[in-house]
């Protein structure tokens, strides 16, 4: 296979993910029974993986949330011949 014209750069966010799907990837293996990992090398793995990814917590949100509706509706018409005139003139067309 000949060598790539267009050499493709990934930048330094790009990089992290993929370290962090190749730990992913090995811890998964390795509770798969099959690799082996060292106590150390878990350890390790799992520092990596705090300082690469986001903990999540629980956080309860309290509090109350209001919201407005305003409608508006048509204006009463005084016979069925004006709300034709005014409003079914587009729908007949």
């Amino acid at each position: 296979m000949p060598a790539r014209v267009k050499k493709i750069r990934h930048d330094e966010n790009t990089r992290a993910k993929i370290q962090v799907a190749e730990l992913v990837n090995r811890f998964h293996r390795h509770f798969m029974g099959l690799c082996d990992l060292s106590p150390t090398q878990i350890q390790a793995g799992k520092i990596l993986l705090d300082r690469a990814l986001p903990v999540l917590q629980s956080v309860e949100v309290s509090g109350e949330i209001t919201t407005s509706k305003v409608i508006r509706t048509p204006t009463i018409a005084p016979d069925i011949a004006s709300w034709q005139r005014e409003h079914a003139k587009d729908t007949l067309q």
